[in-house]
């Protein structure tokens, strides 16, 4: 701005001063010899640019990424979890069947297959912990049926049914065509993807907490623990007491798509074919095979 005011001012010095009836040509000439006059095409665009309009730099605005819709109600999961949440993701992992990354093979990792794994040994410690403590007077043997009862899947989804998984569940259109929603392993396993993603939110006294709660505190509880559904473990007592060889658990089939198989077992005691059963999964099929063999025993020894 002051080289604009320099420009001005000797321009109005000069036309001042070349006013032929206020000056003589001899006092002009000396005049413009002396001056620090600017060539004229400089000084045009230096009038020019007393003119001109500044210069507006619009300010940058920043894009933002649309947000990203969790599939997960936040406030309704807090709810049925009696906890405020702070990983909201973790949680929509373990809700993640992996019949909806079917897909997408790049993304296995992201259903609750993992959670799982880690909510499945966060659970037994919990259950073994509050065992220990509560039946002081009981040897091993008795920690371990009880505790196989509290988590097995069957009891697992019920526990899911409970506190409503199975209408938060994320599973594909097919899967919830095919009854999803109400298949037992996809709870149980859900169940326990929710335990590991708790701890890993929170820690290990939340989850326990959780587990209390929902099993431990529940009114079944005593009765559950009385229950003698352990099919396997009554079966292998039997055969002990006899002096029999363990129980012989054989894969007589497996069918169905990967994502909804059926297997069949047959129990074998001493050679002999006592008891088959199905389900989801081998463990499911062993237990039911275990039971009709000990209904067998148990009606031999009535009669």
């Amino acid at each position: 701005m002051s080289s604009l005011h320099s420009v001005a001012n000797n321009l109005f010095f000069c036309i001042s001063h070349l006013d032929a009836r206020c000056c003589s040509t001899r006092y002009d000439a000396i005049a413009l010899s002396t001056m620090h006059l600017p060539k004229p095409v400089a000084l045009l665009r230096a009038i020019r640019s007393l003119f001109k309009p500044p210069t507006v730099i619009p300010p940058t605005v920043e894009v933002l990424p649309p947000p990203i819709v969790s599939p997960v109600d936040r406030l309704a999961l807090e709810e049925m979890l009696d906890t405020p949440i702070q990983n909201l993701y973790l949680f929509e992992m373990a809700l993640r069947h992996r019949s909806v990354l079917r897909n997408d093979p790049s993304r296995v990792l992201e259903s609750n297959e993992r959670l799982e794994f880690l909510g499945d040994a966060v659970l037994g410690m919990i259950i073994g912990e509050y065992l220990y403590q509560r039946f002081s007077d009981k040897d091993e043997g008795f920690l371990t049926r009880t505790r196989a009862k509290l988590v097995n899947g069957e009891v697992l989804a019920i526990y899911a049914r409970r506190i409503g998984l199975n209408h938060v569940v994320l599973i594909s259109r097919n899967m919830e065509d095919g009854g999803g929603r109400t298949n037992t392993t996809i709870l149980a396993d859900a169940f326990e993807a929710v335990i590991g993603a708790l701890y890993l939110d929170q820690g290990y006294a939340a989850s326990q907490r959780f587990v209390l709660r929902v099993i431990v505190e529940h009114a079944s509880f005593d009765e559950l623990v009385q229950q003698q559904h352990n099919f396997k473990s009554q079966l292998l007592e039997y055969v002990q007491s006899k002096g029999w060889a363990q129980p012989d658990y054989r894969l007589v089939s497996e069918e169905g798509p990967s994502h909804q198989r059926v297997f069949t077992v047959c129990v074998y005691i001493q050679e002999k074919p006592l008891g088959q059963g199905t389900g989801a999964s081998k463990k499911q099929a062993e237990q039911r095979a275990a039971a009709q063999a000990m209904e067998y025993y148990n009606s031999v020894l009535e009669n």
